[in-house]
């Protein structure tokens, strides 16, 4: 248990654990999602973040901007939507009041190369003439 939340009281504690055995299904998304969250909170500790509460945009911000430095966009954004998604279990489980990576927007990522193939004019217009046929 993180020292994060076991210093947010007993409820806290209940509630993170059932983000993680109640929330996510997928044994490989539990996993990614724990390692992101553990990495946030060690990170907020170093910081001087006291509790869960004390958590602000600011923090998660600045953890994402070093994410973006030593990982790639994709990386980023998995690890982003983590904090967030335990966030929000914690402010329906009104174990913080906000959630303070809502506003925080992950790094941009744009796929230039997709695997849907494109078709020359010859291609195409085979398949036109296949169609007008039937």
């Amino acid at each position: 248990m993180p020292s994060l939340v076991a210093a947010s009281g007993d409820q806290a504690a209940v509630r993170f654990l059932e983000f993680f055995t109640a929330t996510i299904r997928n044994p490989h998304t539990r996993r990614a999602y724990a390692r992101a969250v553990g990495d946030f909170l060690t990170w907020c500790e170093a910081a001087g973040v006291p509790s869960l509460a004390a958590v602000q945009p600011l923090h998660v911000a600045t953890w994402v901007e070093g994410l973006t430095r030593a990982h790639a966009a994709p990386t980023a954004k998995q690890r982003l939507a983590a904090v967030r998604h335990l966030f929000d279990w914690l402010v329906t489980g009104q174990v913080v009041p906000v959630n303070p990576a809502a506003a925080v927007r992950g790094p941009r990522h744009v796929v230039r190369v997709g695997k849907t193939p494109v078709l020359d004019a010859a291609e195409a217009g085979g398949r036109v003439a296949a169609e007008q046929k039937t």
